[in-house]
């Protein structure tokens, strides 16, 4: 099979692992580092990228340094998570995701330029809490029989009230949302000089999203039909409430990412990146009636928001104490408060034309460091570490159920072997160090139906993830 075919045979694949993914991340949603090379590094590769993946993501002045060449990873990613709604602690009911990334880089142009890029799984976010619950629903009145008549939940005939049961245990709160993002990269870089080389990137990405926190409440009623016969209403009377967004929606954006790496001398290596925000086109649902924050009720009809990415910059340093050793750091701030301190829905709402979700993200701070050293002429092996400061404050974890992006900590190692005939593999392992975040008693957004207990989110990250390159 030739090579180009071969090339777009992975591109097709990694595509098709990627629209299926809902990844958690380490800092904020995003992945500590795309590739298995960066995540082994512990994300430190702003100073020190070492294949295609890393570069056009990180820094992709990187991509003038290398020599043609093409990686694609697969990695496997494991959060658990935990939540209290207000109901007592659950947890989330999918785990496993895929995370995929295929890049390459080869000359073009002349005069030390090239073109590489790559196409990747960058980062996404999702849970799936259902807990059954007590019914808010203790009896059922002739007004609300009356609503239900005019809702076509039940029929006119059945339209008197004659008594109602003990409420029902099988009414349930339903907490879930799934971001997938997927990245299309073309970058191009220079070597301006035997000390400097600069890169751009083209970041053309597509979002997908939905979100859904709702209680349904059951009360069992009989009432009279049209030949005043008692009959009951099977499974009991039922009404819904809260924000359904749970269609999925597209969303497309486009942003950039510039670089710059500069070699002080063989020792030592000064990396600098900023990442643009990606500006998406609005996400919409088509969906039926919603319960909005601040007791705001919509009507059913078109619901629409804006999800952008956030702009970000780093800077790092890596040193090579000896020929065989590399140490790496980086700084990172990512500017999620222009993204996430608030989230506007627009649609339908009553009396307004949009509501607030005050999920309140601040700015976060990441420092990252890896260490790789060569142990012989096949043989590499790596081991990192990251904090990012949490974009969440406790107070705030009622509002980010859905957004439970809590952990702090995170190691990682990894390895590539060289095997010959320009062929690599590389691995990595990751775990991320479980945190808790408790809110104070009340604040759930299910305490109106009940759910007094204090919220509270809790987050822990395991990846593995294997890795092929070829050096053409």
């Amino acid at each position: 099979m030739k090579k180009s075919r071969i090339l777009g045979v992975a591109v097709a694949a990694t595509l098709a692992m990627g629209i299926s993914s809902s990844a958690f991340a380490t800092d904020g949603y995003q992945l500590i580092g795309i590739g298995q090379y960066a995540m082994g590094m512990g994300g430190a590769v702003v100073a020190a990228p070492d294949d295609p993946l890393s570069a056009s993501i990180s820094n992709p002045a990187g991509l003038a340094l290398m020599t043609p060449q093409a990686a694609f990873s697969a990695e496997i990613f494991n959060p658990t998570r935990k939540t209290n709604a207000g109901f007592g602690e659950i947890g989330s009911h999918t785990n496993v995701y895929g995370v995929p990334a295929i890049g390459w880089v080869a000359p073009a142009f002349g005069n030390g330029i090239v073109f590489g890029g790559g196409v990747y799984g960058t980062s996404g976010l999702g849970v799936n809490y259902l807990q059954q619950v007590p019914s808010p629903l203790n009896s059922i009145t002739p007004q609300q029989v009356g609503g239900l008549i005019q809702s076509g939940a039940i029929t006119p005939q059945q339209a008197q009230l004659v008594g109602t049961q003990a409420p029902f245990n099988n009414s349930y709160v339903q907490a879930s949302s799934s971001i997938n993002f997927m990245q299309l990269a073309p970058s191009i870089a220079m070597k301006v000089n035997n000390h400097l080389a600069v890169g751009a990137t083209l970041n053309i990405a597509a979002e997908q999203a939905s979100f859904q926190q709702t209680m349904t409440g059951y009360a069992p009623g009989e009432v009279l039909n049209s030949k005043f016969q008692s009959v009951a209403i099977p499974g009991g009377i039922a009404q819904t409430g809260g924000l359904n967004l749970a269609s999925p929606s597209w969303a497309y954006g486009v942003g950039f990412t510039l670089g710059a790496l500069y070699q002080v001398n063989d020792m030592v290596t000064l990396g600098f990146t900023y990442k643009s925000p990606i500006w998406f086109t609005p996400l919409t649902w088509q969906t039926g009636t919603q319960n909005g924050p601040g007791g705001v009720t919509g009507n059913s009809g078109q619901y629409s928001g804006h999800l952008n990415y956030p702009q970000q910059i780093a800077l790092g340093l890596a040193i090579h104490p000896t020929k065989q050793w590399l140490i790496s750091v980086e700084g990172q701030w990512i500017n999620w408060r222009s993204t996430l301190n608030t989230f506007k829905i627009y649609g339908p709402w009553n009396g307004q034309g949009s509501v607030s979700l005050g999920t309140h993200w601040s700015n976060q701070w990441v420092a990252n460091i890896g260490t790789q050293y060569d142990v012989n002429n096949w043989l590499q092996v790596r081991a990192g570490y990251t904090y990012g400061s949490n974009p969440i404050q406790a107070s705030n974890i009622g509002n980010n159920i859905l957004f439970p992006a809590v952990v702090e900590n995170a190691i990682t190692f990894g390895s590539t072997q060289k095997l010959g005939m320009g062929w690599k593999l590389t691995e990595a392992y990751m775990h991320a160090f479980a945190n808790t975040l408790t809110g104070a008693a009340g604040s759930s957004p299910f305490a109106q139906n009940g759910g007094t207990q204090a919220p509270s989110a809790t987050l822990a990250e395991n990846s593995f993830g294997l890795q092929v390159g070829y050096d053409f």
